[in-house]
Parts: structure tokens; sequence; C-alpha cells
């Protein structure tokens, strides 16, 4: 049997950086300018998990079909939204994508799911660094996710390396034509050289 697979769209962070809320930036996505959050959304319904989450407060505009899951555990970053939709989940693997990504594909997560095999989720690798908010995650990551809130250890780089370790995610090194699709909108700068 085919394994199943529950989505994440990362939307918790304060954008701080950014200095206003990266949800509401406007993108164009199918000769439209939408919310960010809207094309995230779109990108990954278009994939059809089995359940799809939006990890953060709940914010406008928002459909009311989606669950929207508060961290469980506030104020650690990333990893506290990571390990409460896979405690929510009842899937055999969750994808995680960020919503500040703004070039992802489909095609590229169904890569990762497609390489995704019983027990073992996938993270792309990129300038020999993780990028663990485009990952594939084994429902048995819970665990070490907990385990390192507990230590104080926020680091999605170590708690990706945990699961590398641990022998329940692998790697894939991300390929020259898909690099653009990793472009992360962090800042106003990041912003502007995108819209070049």
């Amino acid at each position: 049997m085919h394994p199943t697979f529950s989505a994440v769209l990362l939307a918790g962070g304060k954008s701080a950086r950014m200095g206003r809320d990266k949800v509401y930036l406007q993108v164009e996505w199918e000769g439209a300018f939408i919310p960010l959050w809207k094309r995230q959304l779109a990108v990954l319904q278009s994939i059809t998990p089995e359940r799809l989450f939006i990890s953060g407060a709940r914010k406008q505009g928002y459909p009311t079909s989606i669950r929207v899951l508060e961290d469980h555990w506030p104020d650690v970053g990333p990893l506290g939204g990571i390990a409460t939709c896979l405690s929510r989940s009842q899937s055999d693997f969750l994808l995680v994508l960020a919503v500040d990504l703004p070039r992802i594909q489909p095609g590229f997560l169904k890569k990762l799911l497609a390489l995704s095999a019983a027990g073992c989720g996938v993270v792309p690798v990129h300038h020999n660094g993780f990028e663990p908010l485009i990952a594939v995650c084994p429902a048995s990551s819970l665990a070490l996710a907990i385990d390192r809130i507990r230590e104080q250890d926020y680091s999605l780089q170590h708690f990706i390396a945990k699961l590398l370790e641990n022998h329940l995610i692998t790697s894939c090194e991300v390929e020259a034509s898909e690099r653009i699709q990793l472009e992360n909108w962090n800042t106003p700068e990041d912003l502007d050289r995108s819209l070049v």
C-alpha cells in the first residue's frame, strides 16, 4: 500500500525581518496577484494530501475548511509547528512547506514524496545545508521533535541531523534547475530582488 501523507503550511512566524506579515505579501499565481498564503495553499491542495493544515494563528481570509493549528509548543520557532502537526496528523508522512518560499512548484513536492520510502522521509540539501522548511517527515519523527524541544534545541538543522542519524530521513541534492524554487522571502530586500 502506498504511504499516506498530510501537508502543513508553516505560517506562524512573526515576520520581524520583513517588517510586515509575510502571509499577505502579493505574489503572481496563474495570471493573478494573490496573497502568498493563498498561493502556497493552492500548491499544497494540488498534490492532494490526506489532510491539510495551516500552522500558526488563524488569520483573516483563511478558509474555514482548512484546519488551523496553533502551536502546542509555542515560542520555539518552526519546530513547534512541525511537532504540533505531527501530533495531529494520522498519516505516514507530513509534508512541510514554509509560507515564504514563493517559487515552489507542485512538481518539486511530488518528487520529494516519490523519494520517501516506508518510514523514511526526505529533505532537500542545498549549499551544504538542509532545507527543512520543504521536507517530508515520517510520523515517527514526532518523538525526536519533542526531544529537541525538551532539550531547548529548536534548530531545524539539528533536528534534521538527528533524523538522519536515526535513519528516519534521507537527503536529496537540489538540481541546478530547481534552485530558483528555494528562493526565500525574509526581508524587504529579498522582495525587491525578486521583483526586479
